[in-house]
This record gives structure tokens, C-alpha cells and sequence, in this order.
């Protein structure tokens, strides 16, 4: 807590003040123990060795102090002077001109710069607002506003304050440059992109520039651009480590493109400069068809086991190796590294099946088939979207690439729209991301209904790039938002496309998701309960909009892709083309870990790899209960 870190801190002044130095700086060491990132504490330190006259050591505290903490002016004071007193103009002279800087900004702007560097982002905000009460129209105080605010996740309060800042003053990019950084937050991609290109108008070559429009890019689905953009960036001078960082960058965009063996290159040179990266490792291994080696499977095992290796390179690593085992036939020890990593990446889970529970209930109560009767003919009267809904690694990416391989049909990828709306119309709950008030949609009217399915289809306009009359949304997640859906896009197509629990479950346990993504597959007893879950409020929908949604299953899919195909063409409207039968051959960019495997023909390998570890998966079995057989229901 940040009171004992000051009280600490305050100790040691004190110690200092009664010439009790040697305890000072034992005290400071203790607080260094707790909070290596503090940098007031440096700074005590610097005034500690300067009484006892040790100047290279008050040069090494207070230089450690303004690195972590540019904005402490007693320190850049002490500096100048011991530089001078060493003989040191240069050092001197940069010491001058960082503390002169200080001192033309306002003393309320440096202490909240200070604060908020050491992480007091509560008292740094009190002395900002503070401030701007007497000048609202100080951009560098709306900055560091807006970045206390992104830190603790208002991002919607961080972004008014900087669209404040740039109106205010055009030319400051650095504001800029994190209202482009917000915008991608908040799900914003072709306005972050828009601020990257208006920057990069005045520095062609900056590279933070560079990278945030990749990022937009990438969150746009537009990954062709980006892989030469990065290869941009590797020619420059830069430290090995950032070389790594661009390496798996333009991996991952090569792997979603599709070229494969140019990101197989690209994983090995990121291994190359740092051969315990997890990431890497994973990255190999999710492309689902490489095989590794021996020798590659002994150095992640060795990378694994190092004492004090990050948590989330091991998290990586052993997922890695349950892949790299699980091509090897090697279950037993295939499923102890997937357990391993499932255990790691549960430890920062904030998944709760009882909000899980409690949404399920809470939409129940709130669309009733009398709900819809009421409101039909509301929305947006526009066919082209076409939902694809269910549970993750359940077969979505698939008929997405079939759907797109019609000439009338685009995938998109896992639009984000639908379910920001509904946040911003329900809540939600700010652990699991689901809907806390869905009644709240009993207070739309007719007018907003419309105007909301407009504003998706405005919205999802930039990733169409094909033009095609319909577009494929295959965000598995909406199938929380079906009411939403229905009532502002009642012409739009829904697909429930559903695997078998056992097979679904495993799927999930043995898949790394992104950082906050599928947050309940990382336990068996989650992955039961967000399955039924999952299939009760289908179940619900089916009976207060019967026929609306189609429900397609995985194994239907592989046993008859022919008939599969046709009741969804059927469905959209659309005439059967023969090239959905050969959707592997259709070249177009795939993000999610299905994206090799959409490539190749169909097959049978999905629906039962999950009897190999059959022996260790009773507890799903027992926890999915009437669900085993129920789903088909």
C-alpha cells in the first residue's frame, strides 16, 4: 500500500534529519525490497550519500531517480552540482537544462507528474483537477489527466480529455499519439488509424508512429500492409530485444495471411534473440500443423523448468508442449504441461460462473417472447450481416471460411460493435464483460432500434473491403446478445454453430486465448458450467424467437458439408456455389488459432481427439452433466 510505502519513506527522512544515516539507508533498502519502481526513494538515498560525502554513490541514487521519475527537480539540482563538483560540464549541463524545463511548468503540473509517476494516480488527480479549474485549457495537465484515467480503465473519460487536448493545440503528437492509443482501446480502429496516418504526415519514419498504425491496422483485419511496415522497422537501428518484439510481430501477421513458412522463419529469428521467449514457442505451435523437433521440445522443457521464469512465458511454454507432446502421441505428458499452463493462466483469471449464473437469469427475466411480439418491425432492415455465434473452438472460424467463400459473402473477423453496444446500453460487469441490466433494452423505442442497427452497419462498414452484400460477424460471444441483435437487425442472419461437450470442452482447455479473451477456459468446472450456460440461454432463445436462430452442429458440418452448406446458403438467401465446398482454397486473412486449419480440407481428426485424454477429462464429463446429451436437444 502506498501509506506504508510513504511511511517508510518518511522514516528514513527522518533518520536522515538526526545525522542517523547508516539506519537511513537500511531503511531505504527495506523500502527498496517492497518497491523497487519508487523514486523518491533514490532521491532520499542521493541526499543520504551526499551527507555522508560519498559523491559517486549520490550520483548513481539520484541518476537511478530521475530515470525512473524525469519530473523531480531536487534531484536534477543535486546532479547539476555533483557533476559540477566532479569536473563533469557535459553531465552538469544536462542536469541544468531538465531541471530550467521543470521550472517553466507549473509547480502543480511537476508534483502531478511526480505523483503520478510513482504511481499515486488518486492524489496526482486531485492536484490536476485541481489545477484546471484555474486553466481548463492547459493541454499537458489535460494529458496527464487522460493518462491517470486510461490507467484506471476510464478509458471513455480518457478520451474526451484528449480530443480536448488536440482541438486545443493540433500540433502536440504526443497528445496525439495517445489519443490514437485510446481509440484502438476502445474498440475504435479506423479512428486510431486515422490520428496514426495524421501523424505520421509530420514524422514519415517515427517508429512509435509506425507501430500504432499497425495496431490499428491489425485491429481493422488489414495484416497485408503491416508485414512490410515491420520489415520497415527492422532496417533501422535497434536494440536486439525490440528486434525480437518486430520479428513476432510480422510472424503473426505472416501466419494470419497465410504464409506460413515465411512466419516459421520469422518465430525462429524471434527465438534467436531470445530462446526462452514463451510467446514464440506458442506462436509455433499454434499454427497447429508445425511439428517440433527434439531438440526444440527439449529447450522449451529447459526454459520451462528455470527457477523465477515469468509467468506468462511458462503460461506459453506449456502450451506449447502439450501441442508439441500431443503431435508426439505422448498424452499423459501432454495433458500435465496443458494442465500446468491452465493452472498458471486461472491464477489471473477473473471469470466467475456465478455472474455467468446470474447473466444467464437476468436475460431470461428480460425477453420474454411477449418482449419481441411487442417490438417486431423494429430495427434496421437490412439483410447483410450474418451472426455467427456459440463457444469457442467450435467450428466458427470454419463457417466463416466457408460462408466467405462465396462470392456474394466477406468474413470479417470477431467484431467487437455488438457487444459494446450492449455495454453501453446494459452494463456490464467489469470482470467478465457480461450484460448487467439487459431490461434496460425495454426502454429503447422504435427510433432507436433503428438508429442502433444503423450505427452497426455504419461501424462495420471499414472492415468490408470487398463490397460483398453480406458480411460475416463471427464474434462467438454474441450469443449473449441474440435479444439485442433481433431487435435492431431483425432481417440480419443468426448461426449457432455447436460442437459436442466433450470435444468442445478439451478443445478449450488445450487452447491458449488472448490475454483477456475466454477467460472461463482455463478449468475444467468453468468449461462445464459456460458450456450449459451457453446452451440453456440458446435454449431460451429458441423459445421466445422460435426459428430464429439456425442451429448448425460441427459433427453434422464434417459428416455432410454439402448439406451443411446448403441450409445456411438456404437460410441467408443465397444461391449454392460449389467453391464452399472447397473454402480451403480461398485465399483471405484468419486471426483466430483455427486460421491454418480452415486451410486444409475437412476432416475427422477434431471430433475425438479429446478420447485420447479421455482418462483425465471425467471431471468435465461429470461436471457437463445433462448437458453430454442435452445439447442436441
Amino acid at each position: 500500500m502506498s501509506t506504508d510505502r510513504d511511511a517508510l519513506l518518511q522514516a528514513a527522512k527522518e533518520l536522515r534529519a538526526n545525522r542517523r544515516v547508516p539506519e537511513a539507508l537500511a531503511a531505504l533498502d527495506r523500502l527498496e525490497a517492497l518497491h523497487p519502481g519508487f523514486s523518491r526513494l533514490y532521491q532520499e538515498r542521493g541526499h543520504c550519500h551526499i551527507l555522508h560525502r560519498d559523491t559517486p554513490a549520490a550520483i548513481a541514487a539520484l541518476g537511478e531517480a530521475v530515470r525512473l521519475n524525469p519530473t523531480l527537480p531536487a534531484s536534477w539540482d543535486m546532479l547539476e552540482q555533483l557533476h559540477r563538483l566532479t569536473g563533469d560540464a557535459a553531465r552538469a549541463a544536462a542536469a541544468a537544462r531538465n531541471l530550467a524545463m521543470l521550472r517553466q511548468l507549473p509547480q502543480e503540473i511537476v508534483i502531478a507528474n511526480c505523483l503520478y509517476t510513482d504511481g499515486d494516480l488518486g492524489p496526482a488527480e486531485e492536484v490536476l483537477r485541481d489545477y484546471l479549474r484555474k486553466d481548463p485549457g492547459n493541454v499537458g495537465a489535460l494529458r496527464l489527466l487522460a493518462r491517470i484515467h486510461t490507467d484506471g480503465d476510464a478509458l471513455d473519460e480518457a478520451e474526451n480529455l484528449l480530443a480536448t487536448a488536440i482541438a486545443h493545440a493540433p500540433d502536440y503528437h504526443e497528445a496525439r499519439l495517445d489519443y490514437a492509443i485510446v481509440l484502438l482501446q476502445r474498440q475504435k480502429p479506423l479512428q486510431a488509424r486515422q490520428q496514426a496516418e495524421h501523424l505520421l504526415m509530420h514524422e514519415p519514419d517515427n517508429p512509435e508512429y509506425l507501430k500504432q498504425y499497425g495496431a490499428a491496422c491489425i485491429a481493422l483485419g488489414d495484416h497485408e500492409p503491416i508485414v512490410d511496415l515491420y520489415e520497415r522497422l527492422l532496417t533501422d537501428e535497434r536494440a536486439e530485444a525490440e528486434i525480437g518484439d518486430l520479428r513476432l510481430w510480422r510472424a503473426n501477421a505472416l501466419k494470419i495471411t497465410g504464409r506460413q513458412q515465411e512466419a516459421i522463419a520469422d518465430f525462429r529469428a524471434a527465438l534467436n534473440v531470445r530462446s526462452d521467449q514463451g510467446v514464440a514457442w506458442f506462436g509455433l505451435a499454434n499454427l497447429k500443423t508445425y511439428r517440433f523437433t527434439d531438440e526444440d521440445i527439449a529447450r522449451m522443457a529447459a526454459a520451462e523448468a528455470v527457477p523465477g521464469s515469468q509467468d506468462v512465458d511458462r503460461t506459453y511454454l506449456c502450451f506449447a508442449l502439450g501441442k508439441a507432446l500431443e503431435d508426439r502421441r505422448d498424452y499423459r505428458s501432454s495433458w500435465l504441461y496443458y494442465e500446468r499452463g491452465n493452472a498458471l493462466r486461472h491464477a489471473t483469471s477473473r471469470y466467475r460462473p456465478e455472474v455467468a449464473t446470474e447473466a444467464a437469469l437476468r436475460i431470461k427475466r428480460a425477453f420474454s417472447a411477449e418482449f419481441f411480439a411487442a417490438r417486431a418491425g423494429w430495427g434496421a432492415a437490412d439483410c447483410a450481416p450474418i451472426f455467427v455465434v456459440g463457444l469457442p473452438r467450435s467450428g466458427s472460424t470454419l463457417i466463416e471460411q466457408i460462408l466467405a467463400s462465396h462470392s456474394a459473402v466477406e468474413g470479417t473477423h470477431e467484431l467487437t460493435e455488438i457487444g459494446r453496444q450492449a455495454a453501453e446500453l446494459c452494463g456490464a460487469d467489469p470482470d467478465c464483460g457480461l450484460p448487467l441490466h439487459p431490461e434496460a433494452l425495454g426502454q429503447l423505442t422504435a427510433a432507436d432500434a433503428r438508429m442502433l442497427g444503423e450505427r452497426f452497419l455504419a461501424e462495420t462498414r471499414v472492415y468490408r473491403g470487398l463490397g460483398r452484400p453480406f458480411f460475416v460477424d463471427k464474434m462467438p460471444n454474441n450469443f449473449w446478445h441474440i435479444g439485442l441483435i433481433h431487435l435492431i437487425l431483425p432481417e440480419a442472419t443468426i448461426i449457432d454453430i455447436r460442437r459436442a461437450p466433450m470435444a468442445c470442452g478439451f478443445s478449450n482447455l488445450k487452447q491458449l486465448f488472448g490475454t483477456t479473451n475466454q477467460e472461463f477456459s482455463y478449468r475444467i468446472t468453468d468449461v462445464a458450467h459456460h458450456y450449459r450456460t451457453y446452451v440453456d440461454i440458446m435454449r431460451h432463445w429458441d423459445a421466445v424467437l422460435p426459428g430464429r436462430v439456425l442451429r448448425v452442429h460441427y459433427e453434422n458440418v464434417v459428416d455432410d458439408l454439402e448439406a451443411s452448406v446448403r441450409a445456411m446458403l438456404d437460410r441467408i438467401g443465397l444461391p449454392f456455389e460449389p467453391a464452399c465446398l472447397t473454402f480451403h482454397e480461398t485465399r483471405r486473412s484468419v486471426r483466430t488459432p483455427s486460421s491454418e486449419q480452415v486451410r486444409q480440407p475437412i476432416g475427422r481428426d477434431g471430433l475425438d481427439q479429446w478420447r485420447h485424454y479421455e482418462e483425465w477429462l471425467a471431471p468435465l464429463r461429470n461436471a457437463l452433466g445433462d448437458a453430454l446429451t442435452g445439447y442436441r436437444d
